[in-house]
Parts: C-alpha cells; structure tokens; sequence
C-alpha cells in the first residue's frame, strides 16, 4: 500500500461517471477537490461507472498529486467492449448518462481480469492499483467468480501485480461466501450495514472480524431514502420504490435524530461505522456542494444517546 491508510470518510466515483444523470467535468473535478480538502484519500471506481467515464475523470484529477498521497481502488469482472448496436443515439441502460458505444461483458477468468485492470490502470493513468475488488459476481456467476475470480485476484496479489484484492457486491451472503472461499483483504459492502439494513452484522460482518478481512461500506444511505432530513414519499431504497413499512422505519427514526440534535443523513453516516469490521465508509458525491456536506456530516458529533433510543425502540439492534 501506499504511504497513506484508510480514513473514515472515503470518496466513491459512481457520481462522477454520471449515475443517473450528466454532469459537467468541471463539476466531477469540483466534487473530487471538495472530497479531497475534505480530507478524502482514498477512491473507490469502476469500469461500469459510466462506462469508463468515471476512472478517467479520477485519473485526470489525480495526475498532479503525488501517488503516495493517495489510495484508488478499481473492479474487475466486468469488460468493457464495442457496443455493435449502438448508432449514435442511444444511452447506456445501466443508469449512467452516457452513450451507449461500449457494453459490459462478463468475465472472470484471469485473462478476462489482467485485461480489465490493465485498461482502468490505462483510463486513469496509473502504474498500479492499491486495492482491486471483483464487482458483482452474483449479477452473472458467483460459481464462476469464486472458482475463477477470485484465485486469478490472489495470483495478482502475490505477484505484486496488485496490493489488496476484494470483492464488492450488494449481498451479504455473496459476500460471506467469497470470505469463506479466498484469503482477501477487504470487502466492499453496499447497503447491507445501514440504518434501514443490518442483514451484514449476522453473520457476514462477524467473519470478517474472525479473518481479518477488512469491511469499507458503501450505499449507507440505501439508494436515498437516508440521504435527506425529511422522507418523501417518492424515496428509493436498494434502486427501487421504498415499501410503506420502510417508509414508516425512516420517518420514525428521522424523528429520533431530531430529538438528539442531529439529521437522517448524518446519523446513517455514523451508523455506517459503528461495527468494528468496518474501517470506512464510501460516500458518493456529483457536486462540490455535496462532497463538503457529507464532511461535514461526517465531522459532526452525534450523541450515543440516540442509539440507546433507535436501540430501545426496537430501529437498531442491540448488538449495533
């Protein structure tokens, strides 16, 4: 690894490589300053963000910053190749805003892997990647990604190819298994070890802790239902329509922060932290605006009375 570690408040690249809608260059660049002065040294991207747009406007970013000030992480799995079907009109179906001219193919094979590494190392710039996680295998094939993925990961690692192998996925059982398959350094965990969603502390979040496979937690405001004060009614939870008893979960624990002197966001911040597993969280941000407010977040002090409330009112559980 390089000369720095992991904070608690890291940067994730999604956002800059267009979820959900276009922004502009000039503000992907603005919202990695704002994370970096925010203290921010470690970026997580992909290959699927944006179809590349994501690693390529972190590589710009990070070109005239020393490598040993910074850690990036990238995900293999996950090819991008010509789009045969594109004409020139179509944006990508994924949910990124950008045209459709590459696609996403499958491929865990070691081969499949040294040539996704060697093209985000090649968008980015970058001699070498500090942490490399396999994205997503039971999107396509965890048998595939286990028996293959994951041992072409540990060839790498040991040959110095790269520093830390993971996998990074959005199921706790996913992840359970790939801890139980391979020796790996870290996991990714997204939405599972939040204020709406504690699936990962069963047994997932235990393992690690018995392995020493070190957890960075991402999606901890569970697609948006946490991200504001107030819940709206049109709010997302893991990419879809929040259910009503969901709904109902959240507004009632927006109420408790309120009474503790703090917001919903904030709150699902530091919840996100609070399992000793967990040596980062991983916050996104399109904006300069929303990268210093999430430090800001971050920086605020909650009161551990508030989980001794969310605890007795049944919200968190008590092994939280």
């Amino acid at each position: 690894m390089t000369g720095v570690g992991l904070g608690r408040l890291e940067f994730g690249c999604a956002g800059i490589g267009n979820l959900y809608r276009e922004i502009s260059n000039t503000d992907a660049a603005g919202a990695l300053q704002a994370a970096w002065d925010g203290g921010s040294r470690y970026f997580d991207t992909a290959p699927h963000y944006g179809l590349g747009l994501s690693e390529q406007r972190l590589g710009r970013f990070l070109a005239d910053r020393p490598r040993e000030d910074f850690l990036v992480s990238t995900k293999v799995g996950r090819l991008l190749v010509e789009n045969p079907l594109f004409s020139g009109g179509e944006s990508d179906d994924e949910g990124f805003a950008v045209p459709a001219r590459l696609k996403r193919e499958w491929d865990p094979s070691e081969a499949g892997i040294r040539r996704s590494l060697a093209e985000s190392l090649e968008r980015m710039d970058l001699a070498k990647a500090d942490i490399v996680y396999l994205h997503d295998p039971d999107a396509y094939d965890l048998t595939a990604g286990i028996e293959k993925g994951l041992p072409a990961l540990e060839k790498l690692r040991a040959e110095g190819t790269v520093r830390a192998i993971g996998v990074g996925a959005n199921s706790a059982e996913t992840l359970l298994a790939c801890v139980e398959a391979a020796e790996l350094d870290y996991i990714m965990l997204a939405g599972r070890y939040t204020l709406l969603d504690q699936s990962a502390a069963k047994e997932l979040l235990p393992r690690c802790l018995e392995k020493g496979v070190q957890v960075v937690n991402a999606g901890v405001y569970n697609s948006g239902i946490l991200a504001r004060h107030q819940v709206s009614a049109g709010s997302h939870f893991n990419y879809a329509p929040a259910s009503a008893d969901l709904q109902a979960k959240a507004v009632r624990i927006a109420a408790i922060c309120q009474q503790f002197g703090t917001d919903l966001p904030t709150a699902a911040l530091h919840f996100s932290l609070r399992h000793p597993a967990v040596v980062a969280v991983v916050a996104g941000a399109s904006s300069a605006a929303q990268a210093v407010q999430n430090a800001s977040r971050m920086q605020s002090t909650v009161s551990e009375g508030l989980w001794d409330a969310l605890t007795a009112e049944e919200l968190i559980p008590h092994t939280s």
